[in-house]
């Protein structure tokens, strides 16, 4: 015998190609109102900087009071703070903001675990998406610089999809700081080595689109200095 929860799925699955083609025709009205949402409310945040990492980094981890201090200084220099709003090295870097009086701001997931929006963004400038591509475009378009502490393969994806970006011309050059040298010397590395030397997949200018640093104020200066060379404005 079927088990119930078997039953149940059967009865809402599509059971033929025109079923499915129906629905990914109708899911494109989701899609666009959650790009209308973003778009209206990140339009007006001004420049802001997105902080990246690990939703696990606890309040004791080094990580998380640098993400808060990198956030304060970042506001002091009058950028506004972006973060994807849920615990860990992202309420570390709102909370920041916070401490400095400046913008807040978070651009959540909702997610069935882990994600939760933490209690530092300004509450009118929280933003709850459905769909990971949706968030991702809002980072890119609305950034001038990503920091990026240590995470996992969310900060990996958010940070190599900006790279790619970079890389291919399809968006401005903007700064992307990585934060840790101790963290991020063996993907460097192999960066390097394999990548570089070996495969030549890449050239050695597309290593320059990337800086890595040790301190909240490195971080903090090496955007300064790119901004002393190129305007603020959004990246597309």
């Amino acid at each position: 015998m079927e088990k119930s929860h078997d039953l149940v799925k059967d009865a809402f699955e599509p059971k033929t190609w025109n079923e499915i083609h129906t629905m990914d025709s109708w899911r494109i009205f989701k899609i666009i109102s959650e790009f209308v949402e973003g778009f209206e409310k990140l339009a007006r945040i001004g420049p802001c900087v997105s902080i990246f990492g690990s939703a696990r980094t606890s309040e004791e981890n080094r990580y998380y009071t640098m993400a808060e201090e990198i956030a304060y200084l970042l506001t002091i220099h009058g950028y506004g703070v972006v973060t994807g709003g849920g615990p860990g090295i992202m309420e570390a870097a709102n909370k920041g903001a916070t401490r400095g009086k400046g913008k807040s701001v978070g651009i959540n997931i909702d997610l069935p675990f882990e994600q939760r929006a933490n209690a530092y963004i300004d509450p009118d400038k929280l933003i709850t998406f459905d769909h990971f591509f949706i968030r991702k475009v809002m980072f890119m378009k609305y950034s001038q610089g990503f920091i990026v502490l240590p995470g996992g393969f969310g900060t990996l994806d958010e940070m190599f999809e900006a790279l790619t970006l970079i890389q291919t011309k399809k968006i401005g050059k903007f700064p992307i700081i990585m934060v840790g040298r101790d963290y991020w010397s063996g993907l460097i590395d192999w960066v390097k080595k394999t990548m570089l030397r070996e495969e030549n997949n890449i050239t050695e200018e597309d290593l320059k689109l990337f800086d890595v640093v040790d301190t909240a104020s490195e971080a903090v200066e090496s955007l300064d200095l790119f901004y002393s060379k190129y305007l603020l404005s959004p990246n597309f």
